[in-house]
C-alpha cells in the first residue's frame, strides 16, 4: 500500500509538473495519472482501459476520455483515494466539467459555444420566442386560438410548407452545427486514424454500446450509483425510454412524410394510423423517461456531477417532457374548439427544442457516440501505450 501511495503522488506530481493542461482539464489529467497508476476501476467501464494505453494525458486524450465517461459514479464510490483523502480523486465530477467544455470549444459557429455556459436561460429564451411566434401566427392566421372544430386538421391553422419550410430550415441548421462541431472533435482527438478502422466491426461495436447504453450498467450489471452508493438501473431504463421514445417521434414525422408526398396522403391521419401509432408511443416513451431523469437528476449526489450544469440538463429534460406532453394533448384534442391553441402551443416547444438541440445537453449523445467509436477502433489495436497528443 505504501508502494502504491508513493507511486501515485508521483504520478500526481507529473501530472501537475508536465502537463500543458489548465483548469478542469488539468483535473482530468492529475486523476488519470492517479488512476493509471491504481486501475482498481480497470474493468469499471471503457474510460479505464482506454486510459491504460496512455502513458501521458494532453489535451486531446482528456477530451476524448470525458465524452467517454456515462457520468455513472460507480468509480466515485469504489476509489480509495476519493475525497477526504487527500488525492481527492473524483472521476465523474471532473470529466463532467471537462465534457462542457468540449461542446463549447467544438461549437460552430464558435461564437455559439456560450450559450452552453448560459443553457438554462437560452432554453428559457428559445421556449418564451417559440411560444410567442406560434401564438400570434395562429391569431393572425385564424383571428383567435378558439374556432369551430376543424376535424384535426392542422393545416388549417398553419399551412404545411410555412411548417417545412419553417421547421426544416432549424433542423438543418441544428444537424449541420452538431456535424461540424464533432468533426472537429473527431479530427482532435483521432490523429493519423488508418483508412478503413472506422468500419466494419468497430461502427457495429459502439453503435451497439450507445444503444444498448451499456456503460451506465457501473461495469457489473448492476446499475449506476445515484443518491449514495447503492445501485440502480433506473437511469439507464429511464434512458432508453427517452431515446427510443425520442427515435419513435422522428420515426412518426418521417412516415407522415412519406405519406405527404409519395402517397399523397395528407393529415389528419386516423387513430389506427401507422404515423399516430408511432407519435402516441414516442410520446409515452418521452413521458416517463424525462419524467424520470428528472427525478433522478433531482436526487442526484452533487459531489458525482457538475453543480453548474444543471440548468442545461434539466432545460433539456423539460424540453422533451413539454413536447410529449404538448403533443398527446393535441392529439386527444384535435377535434376540439381548442386545436389552434394546442397546435401552437405544441410548435413552439418543438421550435424551442429545434433551437437548443446543436446548443444544449443533447450534443452529449453525440460526442459520446464519436467517443464509443474511437475506443472501438482503440481496442482492436495492439496494446501500444500512447504518450498523447494536443
Amino acid at each position: 500500500m505504501q508502494h502504491l501511495e508513493a507511486l501515485t503522488r508521483e504520478a500526481a506530481a507529473l501530472a501537475q509538473g508536465v502537463l500543458p493542461l489548465t483548469g478542469d482539464e488539468a483535473e482530468v489529467g492529475r486523476v488519470m495519472q492517479i488512476c493509471n497508476a491504481c486501475r482498481y476501476c480497470e474493468g469499471f467501464c471503457a474510460v479505464f482501459p482506454a486510459m491504460t494505453r496512455r502513458l501521458e494525458f494532453a489535451k486531446a486524450d482528456i477530451h476524448y476520455l470525458s465524452n467517454l465517461c456515462h457520468n455513472c459514479g460507480a468509480c466515485y464510490h469504489a476509489c480509495q483515494y476519493a475525497p477526504p483523502h487527500e488525492f481527492a480523486v473524483n472521476v465523474p465530477q471532473a470529466m463532467a466539467k471537462v465534457r462542457a467544455q468540449t461542446y463549447a470549444d467544438y461549437a460552430w459557429p464558435g461564437a455559439f459555444g456560450g450559450l452552453y455556459r448560459r443553457a438554462g436561460l437560452a432554453t428559457a429564451l428559445a421556449l418564451a420566442a417559440g411560444l410567442v411566434l406560434f401564438l400570434v401566427l395562429a391569431v393572425a392566421m385564424r383571428g383567435s386560438l378558439l374556432h369551430a372544430p376543424l376535424a384535426g386538421n392542422f393545416y388549417a391553422i398553419f399551412p404545411h410548407n410555412l411548417l417545412a419550410a419553417m421547421f426544416g430550415a432549424v433542423f438543418g441548421f441544428a444537424v449541420l452545427a452538431l456535424g461540424v462541431g464533432v468533426t472537429r472533435f473527431w479530427r482532435k482527438v483521432s490523429p493519423g486514424e488508418v483508412e478503413g478502422e472506422a468500419r466494419g466491426p468497430a461502427i457495429g461495436g459502439a453503435a451497439h454500446d450507445a444503444l444498448r447504453l451499456r456503460y451506465l450498467d457501473g461495469g457489473h450489471g448492476q446499475g449506476c450509483n445515484n443518491a449514495d452508493d447503492a445501485f440502480t438501473l433506473w437511469r439507464r431504463r429511464f434512458h432508453h425510454f427517452t431515446f427510443y421514445g425520442f427515435m419513435l417521434c422522428f420515426a412518426a414525422t418521417a412516415v407522415a412524410t412519406l405519406y405527404h408526398y409519395l402517397l399523397d396522403l395528407h393529415a389528419p391521419y386516423a387513430l389506427g394510423s401507422l404515423p399516430v401509432l408511432l407519435g402516441t408511443a414516442g410520446g409515452i416513451g418521452l413521458l416517463i423517461g424525462p419524467a424520470g431523469l428528472l427525478w433522478l437528476n433531482l436526487k442526484r449526489d452533487p459531489r458525482t456531477g457538475d453543480a453548474a450544469q444543471k440548468p442545461m440538463d434539466r432545460g433539456f429534460i423539460a424540453l422533451l417532457f413539454l413536447t410529449s406532453l404538448s403533443g398527446l394533448a393535441l392529439l386527444a384534442w384535435r377535434d376540439s374548439a381548442a386545436m389552434a391553441l394546442l397546435l401552437a402551443l405544441h410548435l413552439g416547444v418543438v421550435m424551442a427544442l429545434f433551437l437548443t438541440l446543436p446548443y444544449g445537453k443533447f450534443a452529449h449523445g453525440i460526442y459520446r457516440s464519436a467517443a464509443l467509436l474511437k475506443w472501438n477502433i482503440e481496442k482492436r489495436r495492439p496494446g501500444n501505450l500512447a504518450l498523447g497528443s494536443d
